[in-house]
């Protein structure tokens, strides 16, 4: 009687491997204030993510795209309950990115901070914690990112959120003018927001044709901006 081979005998089950810990790729942790939005002017926490899958011509954080430490969600959360700033804001680069961010968010929510998400209209909401109020960029002509935007997204939008967005030309204005009209925006959520690309378009075009067109959306200028260089990192 030959004897079984290795190969047929019963092998030991493979002992499972633990989890690692969850963890996001971090650009940079700051503290500021808030330069855009309803809640400009006020302290912020700003968690800026890394990387991003658009390319904005007028886009002001590229370095965002690569630069950046793997950084545990833990370390991430008590780095910025430090700063003792109830209000805090998710952005990059492209925060949806990274599937750690929601539970980040969430667990944000939980310590009772006020959490805001800055995110492009070319990714899902939707699975966003409902408390997050998420500031939700829909992408112009101007942006050479149009294409892009994931138009199933306005459906999860709520009175909570506020939508923006970033105008360098009339043809801009007007795309984004019957975007408003279109998805009824300005019931739809909080804001609806003109902002204009920085140093592309005077402010006070925008402005006139706001006025000109009685459009129901809030005009605002990138704050920190104006406090700070234009090109200063971490404000």
């Amino acid at each position: 009687m030959s004897n079984p081979s290795i190969e047929s005998l019963p092998q030991p089950a493979a002992a499972p491997q633990p989890k690692s810990p969850p963890s996001l790729k971090v650009n940079e942790i700051y503290f500021s204030v808030q330069g855009e939005s309803t809640w400009a002017g006020l302290p912020c926490v700003f968690i800026r993510l890394t990387a991003c899958d658009l390319r904005c011509t007028y886009c002001d954080t590229t370095y965002a795209f690569y630069e950046g430490k793997r950084r545990l969600v833990e370390d991430v959360i008590a780095d910025v309950l430090a700063y003792d700033c109830p209000l805090v804001e998710l952005t990059g680069g492209e925060p949806l990115l990274q599937k750690n961010a929601l539970p980040l968010m969430t667990a944000l929510c939980d310590a009772g901070k006020t959490v805001l998400i800055e995110t492009s209209g070319a990714h899902d909401i939707s699975k966003i914690d409902p408390r997050v109020h998420r500031i939700m960029d829909l992408k112009t002509p101007g942006s050479g990112e149009c294409a892009r935007n994931l138009w199933s997204n306005i459906e999860h939008l709520n009175r909570g959120d506020e939508v923006k967005f970033v105008i360098g030309s009339r043809e801009d204005y007007e795309w984004s003018r019957e975007q408003v009209r279109t998805h009824n925006l300005a019931e739809r959520v909080q804001t609806v927001l003109f902002s204009p690309i920085f140093g592309r378009i005077k402010p006070v075009e925008i402005v006139d044709w706001i006025l000109e067109d009685k459009l129901p959306v809030r005009f605002q200028l990138q704050l920190h901006k104006f406090i700070w260089d234009p090109k200063e990192r971490g404000v």
